[in-house]
């Protein structure tokens, strides 16, 4: 009873002293107009939006204490739409945390039929493992190994820690803004949490009986937490590409509460970090020893105006069912058969280790197989602890209605896009030799879509132009019609 006392006043300042964290001075102004433009990248208060919105989304909105300080890149060419949300802090009231939510929502028309697709890919969270001699799934988390959530975020732990070695204040995020090459064919964007706090709880995703453990049972502080994106559109083959890199920066340090102890690359403390053991055991060789696995989940969903989608492995149905797909790819069709977006996993299905224990400057790296796996989703979707981390994700779906308004009046009476149980699938990517270390993967996909004519300019500029051109068909016209215009002969005088 004393234990979970602690552990629950632990909580408890782990949440007040959030407050201290300071949420963004000022954002940019997320407009209706803004999705008509070929591309930007801003800092919004996603949810001051949202309320300025309030008319068209017809359902509660965040309290006006409630800020979500939200990095957004867009890309609007040639018939193809992507909206990128990244999360940098949450505030309610008081209290800011910083929760990774990363998601990117897509709209375009499938390439036979136009018909309209709206497809949407989240991450979910990383989740530790041990695997245990009953796993049905090697090297992947099942329902039979020993599982870890992790909710990150930026706290001072100092209240409770007192003068021991602690984290940092608090996470912070740096982002990558939105940058075109290729004339307009290539993306590349970005974010990046660091020095971000984690808290790991026992975690069961058993669909009959999804829970977790109240008590934690670790908290880390690894470097990063990094995901930058490519989008590449090729219009002749009616295809964009997107490809997502993942980075699990290195633990830096590891507490487990109940014990009091404390490790890191020097070694093993006790005390929460005030005395020294003499076992010589790093974080790393604990981590190694113990067998501990990461893994990182995400989800993904596609909506077809009038139409319904099937995804699959192969011949297998990948939905709300355990798949392994490491050297393969999900294809999601319409009932029609079409082809609409595929995520594959067995084209680059190797991850980097950078081992911090023989390289320090982290600049060598090792490759591994990584191991990708559909899953049943109940387990995850009806999960308290995971919830927490797609609370945010679940408003973005409103923006559809600046995006595409048709696709956003059909999609409205459906399941929320970025609601877990409304996901075609859920996939873990996991990466089975890990030792805390740094890990660089990066999964792809590929979206078939019909392009379209490129809009004609706006702004005074492109008014400008549009005269120019406007000028110069009237002049080359009035060039071909003089050299057509038939020659008429002069009358002879009469003699």
């Amino acid at each position: 009873m004393k234990t979970k006392t602690l552990l629950g006043i632990f909580l408890i300042l782990c949440i007040t002293s959030t407050a201290s964290l300071l949420p963004f001075a000022s954002a940019d102004t997320l407009a209706t107009t803004d999705f008509t433009q070929e591309s930007w990248s801003k800092t919004v208060d996603y949810f001051n939006y949202l309320r300025l919105h309030a008319a068209f989304t017809g359902r509660p909105l965040p309290p006006v204490s409630w800020h979500a300080w939200t990095y957004m890149a867009y890309v609007n060419t040639g018939g193809f739409q992507l909206l990128y949300a990244g999360l940098q802090n949450i505030t309610f009231g008081t209290v800011t945390f910083t929760i990774p939510a990363q998601t990117f929502l897509m709209h375009y028309k499938t390439e036979n039929t136009s018909t309209d697709v709206v497809t949407a890919s989240s991450f979910l969270m990383l989740m530790a493992f041990n695997e245990t001699t009953t796993t049905l799934f090697p090297d992947s988390p099942d329902v039979n190994d020993v599982l870890y959530s992790s909710i990150s975020f930026g706290v001072d732990l100092t209240a409770y820690l007192g003068n021991a070695t602690k984290p940092e204040l608090s996470s912070k995020t740096m982002v990558s803004p939105l940058t075109e090459s290729n004339n307009g064919t290539r993306w590349t964007w970005g974010m990046r949490y660091t020095n971000l706090t984690a808290i790991w709880w026992r975690t069961f995703i058993n669909p009959s009986n999804p829970h977790y453990v109240s008590i934690p049972v670790a908290i880390t502080r690894y470097d990063e937490l990094g995901f930058s994106y490519v989008l590449t559109i090729n219009k002749d083959t009616h295809k964009a590409e997107l490809t997502e890199n993942h980075v699990i920066g290195r633990m830096r340090d590891l507490w487990i509460p109940w014990t009091w102890s404390y490790y890191n690359f020097t070694g093993h403390y006790g005390l929460g970090g005030l005395a020294k053991y003499p076992d010589n055991e790093t974080i790393y060789s604990f981590l190694s020893e113990e067998k501990i696995q990461m893994s990182i989940i995400q989800y993904q969903t596609t909506m077809l105006i009038n139409h319904s989608t099937q995804s699959k492995s192969g011949t297998q149905n990948v939905t709300d069912n355990d798949v392994d797909v490491s050297n393969t790819d999900v294809l999601t069709t319409s009932d029609s058969g079409e082809k609409v977006f595929d995520a594959s996993f067995g084209t680059k299905k190797t991850y980097r280790l950078y081992n911090y224990t023989t390289d320090q400057s982290e600049s060598t790296y090792n490759n591994y197989t990584a191991v990708t796996r559909t899953s049943k989703i109940r387990g995850f979707a009806f999960n308290a602890v995971i919830s927490n981390n797609v609370a945010f994700l679940k408003f973005v779906p409103y923006a559809l209605k600046d995006m595409d308004d048709t696709s956003y009046s059909y999609y409205q009476d459906h399941t929320m896009m970025l609601n877990v149980t409304g996901a075609n699938y859920l996939y873990i990517i996991s990466y089975p030799t890990y030792s805390g270390y740094r890990v660089v993967h990066d999964p792809t996909y590929t979206m078939y879509y019909a392009p379209t004519a490129a809009a004609p300019p706006t702004g005074i500029y492109g008014l400008i132009a549009l005269v120019l051109i406007i000028a110069i068909i009237v002049v080359a016209v009035g060039l071909v019609l003089k050299r057509r215009k038939p020659q008429t002969q002069a009358p002879q005088q009469q003699r």
